[in-house]
């Protein structure tokens, strides 16, 4: 059985686009095709009713679903929040480059919403966008929906930055002895990253480089041997993932907080240790990281005690007290390396500020009586009659 389909037939002008004559257009569709499942969308034309910029931005939202293989109910969520923040007046007026980032912005809080392990910085590698930018449009999104995120689970985003290194399968491009087991490199990451959490590393911090350094850390560590003479450029290259570029004052500060534990274990004070060498004792390091954190960091306020209570101690004797406390004796562990206190690096390295002008010496007071240069004469602007009678009168002289 074949249905017929009618639909009226216009014949245009090529040359000038007139309707020349109108007619009926017959076709046949078989049984396959009429019952050929069609989107609602096709079917009742609700596309039209769309504008050109939703259309772009609802298609946008399905390629970032499909890239990052998302499920369908994320799509979904971030297709309706889209559709919402387009109504608003807020995005009305806004530039055509946010409002290509707004379905980008969509998938991003709806993969928080639901614990997806999801950064910034990858969004904007997919969308070429700037994160300034990106972060702009989020947090207005944000505030006109009045959406709840939470905050990204530190765990989730190392198991997600792991899964895409290619150190877990043997390649071409991977030697040997490069290999590591990837539940053996993440349980030792993940200590790591703990580690850098408890010691003021994070805070305030974008993840990734910190997750970079950290998993860098815990493969050499793993089998320090034929790794430790890898740098951390060779090992990003190596994984197939990119390197940011304060991955490795990240790396810096965890090889600082690594030596300051070390001070502390009673078999490795015989040895001197340094950057290299103490990646080889992150095991134990971590094991008893409790521990060795609380006499690394604790050492130097107790110094600090004593030795205020010496200072205020003696000032009867004729001592100068608190002011002339030994510097050398502040901030020395067991084995005379320095130590620091326990606190952000912000506050461990401020950054300069700019020192004030000194301000200078009053200006003695104008009377009118000063004598005037002839240079300062010839500075006053003259108007063109004033020129034309000074020429006058320098030719008369």
């Amino acid at each position: 059985v074949e249905d017929a389909h009618y639909a009226q037939q216009q014949l245009v002008c090529a040359a000038c686009g007139c309707v020349l004559s109108e007619g009926l257009l017959t076709t046949t569709y078989t049984d396959e095709e009429h019952l050929r499942e069609v989107a609602y969308s096709q079917s009742t034309g609700q596309k039209e009713q769309q504008s050109r910029c939703l259309q772009r931005g609802i298609r946008r939202v399905r390629d970032l679903c499909k890239v990052l293989q998302l499920p369908a109910a994320f799509e979904e969520t971030a297709v309706s929040y889209l559709q919402r923040a387009l109504q608003l007046p807020a995005f009305h007026l806004a530039s055509l480059e946010k409002k290509e980032l707004l379905g980008g912005c969509c998938v991003f809080v709806t993969c928080r919403q639901h614990n997806w392990p999801l950064t910034m910085g990858t969004v904007c590698s997919l969308l070429y966008a700037r994160q300034e930018l990106f972060a702009s449009v989020y947090l207005s999104l944000q505030k006109e929906l009045g959406l709840s995120v939470p905050a990204l689970s530190l765990a989730d985003l190392v198991t997600t930055h792991l899964n895409s290194f290619r150190l877990f399968q043997r390649t071409a491009d991977v030697p040997a002895p490069f290999l590591e087991d990837k539940e053996q490199l993440l349980a030792r990451t993940m200590g790591l990253v703990e580690l850098a959490s408890e010691t003021w590393l994070v805070t305030g911090r974008h993840p990734v480089p910190i997750v970079t350094a950290a998993a860098f850390l815990a493969w050499q560590s793993l089998r320090p041997g034929p790794r430790l003479s890898c740098p951390l450029a060779r090992f990003c290259r190596l994984a197939g993932v990119d390197l940011p570029p304060p991955a490795h004052l990240r790396l810096k500060e965890l090889l600082e907080i690594l030596l300051g534990m070390a001070s502390q274990l009673s078999w490795l004070r015989g040895f001197r240790l340094d950057r290299r060498t103490v990646v080889k004792h992150v095991g134990d390091l971590l094991q008893h990281r409790v521990f060795l954190l609380r006499n690394a960091f604790s050492q130097q306020h107790g110094d600090e005690q004593q030795d205020t209570a010496t200072g205020q101690g003696s000032v009867g004797t004729g001592s100068v007290g608190t002011g002339s406390l030994d510097k050398g004796s502040l901030g020395k562990g067991q084995r005379g390396g320095p130590l620091r206190p326990l606190l952000p690096p912000c506050l461990i390295h401020p950054r300069k500020r700019l020192r004030a002008v000194a301000p200078s010496a009053p200006a003695a007071a104008l009377t009118g009586d000063e004598p005037i240069s002839d240079s300062e004469i010839e500075q006053y602007l003259r108007s063109p009659e004033e020129i034309r009678a000074f020429r006058k009168a320098k030719g008369w002289l």
